[in-house]
């Protein structure tokens, strides 16, 4: 009897340390994180799955930081990639320009 509480009392043991553990690590924010500039023609629900990753924080998860911006027009969009001031122009012309 005693050794059969033993090992449940271990048992719960290990199962808490497995849970604090993992809610440490869920917790604890990614360093090192990468700005990427977004730059969008305008706000769409064209996008909508874009804006779910940024909120949920799906993108931070993977090691990215993601500035949205909103160009308001193409050619104003096209214009910040040549400019260096955004990473990826997003539009609906099915066509998507990165700065490399």
């Amino acid at each position: 009897m005693k050794k059969r509480l033993i090992v449940i009392i271990a048992v719960l043991v290990i199962a808490t340390a497995i849970g604090i553990l993992a809610a440490i690590k869920q917790t604890k924010p990614k360093e090192n994180l990468q700005t990427i500039k977004v730059n969008e023609v305008t706000r769409s629900v064209f996008y909508a799955p874009q804006y779910v990753a940024i909120n949920n924080g799906y993108f931070k998860e993977n090691g990215m930081d993601i500035e949205l911006t909103t160009g308001q027009g193409a050619d104003a969009v096209m214009t910040a990639v040549l400019a260096n001031q955004c990473d990826i122009r997003v539009c609906r012309t099915r066509s998507i320009y990165l700065r490399l």
